[in-house]
């Protein structure tokens, strides 16, 4: 004992080796029939361990006379990791939320810390991500010289009135239609056989698909009213005058192209309010003089509506007119940024 007590640190690993030893010829001891039982038994079998009662002198809690336990059953499937396979549609939602609350607190915790090190190294303010990336672009391509010459012109007095910002509304009112437009495309199926179920599944079936189609539908019919009543501000203010009559011709040309985009997409859902106004609506380009019949068999392609009329506005509502519209949004807007916001009377 005198050498171990001078060596405490060969005390602890003969210890430990003693320990080692004691546990392997206890576990020796009809451990093999145990551990063969083990792997051969099903999940609840008993499985008889006679060197718990040699040690302890105790009897199983399960089955006090006979010295065996159970082995505990398997724990139940998580429906959510396994909906997938088993196709059950359960509590699809929770484990998006957890990562999506821990990831953002964990984000936001890794963000405190790097800007605290960036400040405690460099020494000087803090540069939000934002300003570097746009720092970074400008350094390599110049942009920021450009833009400055479009975006910073002061806007007059007269012109933060609201009746000033009906144009913009309506162009915000088209990037919501593009937006939604984009959404809804991805479930519509533009054939007869499928364009009406196609709406059904989308306001049924997906999620929230029946608000996006509902803000796709009320932003339409806002930005036909916003357009109309942005351009009687400007006949009332007589903003139309010299030098500014190509940006009335260009805004009568946006009215007309917000009148086609709602005559076209009325005939999408395919059901009978929507086959009914599409024939009346064709009718009435057919009764234009001259060129009647040709603007009628242009949008029927032929002479009465069918799969083919389908397919036509659905080429003009999402491609066509889209292309249209930005190109003439893109010149009515550099026309008034040029000659700047008309006066009041």
């Amino acid at each position: 004992m005198d050498f171990f007590s001078r060596r405490p640190f060969l005390y602890g690993i003969f210890m430990v080796i003693a320990v080692v030893l004691l546990l392997f010829v206890i576990t020796n001891k009809g451990g093999a029939t145990s551990s063969t039982q083990i792997s051969e038994s099903s999940p609840g079998q008993l499985l008889n361990w006679p060197w718990i009662h040699r040690i302890f002198g105790v009897d199983s809690p399960s089955h006090p006379a006979s010295g065996s336990v159970l082995i505990p059953q398997p724990p139940e499937k998580d429906l959510c990791l396994h909906c997938h396979i088993t196709g059950e549609d359960k509590g699809l939602w929770t484990p998006l939320a957890r990562w999506m609350l821990f990831g953002s607190v964990s984000l936001i915790f890794i963000f405190g810390v790097y800007r605290s090190a960036n400040l405690w190294i460099t020494r000087s303010p803090w540069k939000p991500i934002t300003l570097r990336a746009a720092e970074w672009v400008d350094k390599r391509y110049g942009v920021s010289e450009p833009l400055s010459k479009i975006l910073s012109k002061p806007v007059p007095k007269f012109a933060l009135r609201w009746w000033y910002c009906l144009g913009g509304i309506t162009a915000f009112l088209f990037v919501i239609q593009a937006i939604t437009g984009i959404m809804l495309a991805f479930y519509y199926k533009p054939t007869p056989e499928a364009a009406f179920s196609s709406i059904q599944y989308i306001e049924t079936q997906v999620r929230f698909g029946a608000g996006i189609r509902a803000i796709h539908h009320w932003a339409a019919n806002g930005m036909i009213i916003l357009c109309i009543a942005h351009m009687l501000r400007v006949f009332i203010m007589g903003a139309y005058k010299s030098p500014r009559e190509l940006n009335w011709v260009s805004g009568v040309l946006l009215l007309v192209i917000t009148l086609a985009f709602g005559f076209t997409g009325y005939l999408l859902p395919w059901d009978q309010r929507a086959f009914w106004a599409t024939t009346v609506g064709s009718e009435i380009a057919g009764s234009i003089p001259v060129i009647g019949n040709l603007a009628l068999v242009f949008l029927r392609v032929g002479w009465n509506v069918s799969d083919l009329t389908l397919s036509r506005f659905y080429g003009l509502h999402v491609i066509i007119l889209p292309i249209v519209t930005l190109l003439s949004m893109g010149v009515h807007f550099l026309m008034v940024r040029r000659l700047g916001i008309a006066k009041p009377l």
